[in-house]
């Protein structure tokens, strides 16, 4: 049976450096943010039921999500933000079991739940074990501003919607620095992996 584990992190601690290395292992990894893309595309019921709520000032011309149009009134809105992730769960769920229970059929001996809010949505009985992706909240602040070129206050108010990395540590059963180079983040997965009999 395959081993499950979950992936986490902050945002911009360097999850998907990580999630990347898992995957040029050839390791299965179910991808979050992408299911979270293919749930609300155009015709989906997560897109309807988002424009119900949100209107249709979130739409791109094209009838696509606009996501950072939704994002500014989610990010500055606890409680819209909390709606949002409401409407999109039992679909985003239901996309990565469907993952897993593919993935299965080829009996890898690991599967990676790459999920940014697994702790915060209780992703926790789907998984074995939770690795956490950290850096410190210097290296996170710098890294979101540079990513989302979003000012320190923009940056550190979408870190504030997140579960406090300290609290996702005290509950990780692995944690990986990424302060430092790709390449030293890659290692520690890689040790990881030969500690647990994943790789050889």
């Amino acid at each position: 049976m395959a081993v499950i584990l979950g992936l986490t992190g902050g945002i911009a601690t360097g999850k998907s450096t990580a999630s990347n290395y898992f995957k040029k292992l050839k390791i299965p990894v179910v991808d979050a943010d992408i299911g979270s893309r293919i749930i609300v595309e155009p015709g989906t019921d997560g897109l309807r039921k988002i424009v119900a709520h949100f209107g249709e000032s979130i739409l791109n011309s094209d009838g696509t999500l606009n996501r950072k149009a939704l994002g500014i009134i989610v990010f500055y809105d606890e409680k819209q933000l909390a709606t949002l992730n409401g409407i999109l769960e039992e679909y985003i769920r239901k996309w990565i079991s469907n993952q897993i229970i593919d993935y299965l059929k080829i009996s890898p001996p690991l599967i990676v739940l790459d999920i940014p809010l697994l702790y915060e949505r209780d992703y926790l009985s789907e998984v074995d074990s939770v690795m956490v992706v950290v850096t410190t909240k210097e290296v996170q602040l710098e890294r979101l501003m540079k990513r989302d070129k979003v000012t320190k206050e923009a940056a550190e108010i979408r870190i504030k919607t997140q579960l406090p990395l300290k609290n996702k540590i005290k509950r990780a059963d692995k944690i990986i620095d990424n302060n430092y180079s790709v390449e030293n983040t890659q290692k520690q997965i890689e040790d990881w992996l030969k500690e647990k009999n994943l790789i050889e």
